[in-house]
């Protein structure tokens, strides 16, 4: 017999996990551990998105972890100033990356450009979360 495919509660899973990620983003920032800030700002994005692909598409998001494939997947339009910010945060996604990228990507999370990306990560999930 086939896997029962719930929507709403695959939904809910995804925003749930997306909202604890948010928070655990929110305290990272904090505590001026930007690089993990970041990267746990595109996994927010990325758990919305799948959520969006499930409400869209009805059925379970790729397993992919680019946030511009996902919504393309799910066929949203995207105007080309948000096709930008996706492909950024996207580059957020440190933790399978080599280490001369890990080490480049630390130096450029100054308080500075932290600051701006959370601000970016913010407006995004409030963005994908109008679609829910």
């Amino acid at each position: 017999m086939k896997d029962e495919f719930d929507k709403e509660k695959l939904i809910n899973h995804w925003i749930d996990s997306s909202d604890k990620d948010f928070k655990t983003m929110i305290d990272l920032y904090q505590t001026n551990n930007n690089n993990w800030a970041l990267f746990m700002g595109h996994l927010v994005i990325e758990k919305l998105l799948k959520a969006l692909y499930v409400h869209s598409k009805d059925e379970y998001p790729p397993l992919i972890h680019d946030l511009r494939r996902i919504i393309e997947k799910a066929e949203i339009e995207l105007d080309s100033k948000m096709e930008i910010v996706l492909d950024s945060i996207s580059r957020f996604n440190i933790k399978a990356r080599y280490d001369d990228y890990k080490q480049s990507f630390y130096k450029l999370c100054t308080d500075e450009f932290t600051k701006e990306w959370i601000e970016k990560i913010k407006e995004c999930r409030l963005w994908i979360k109008t679609m829910l």
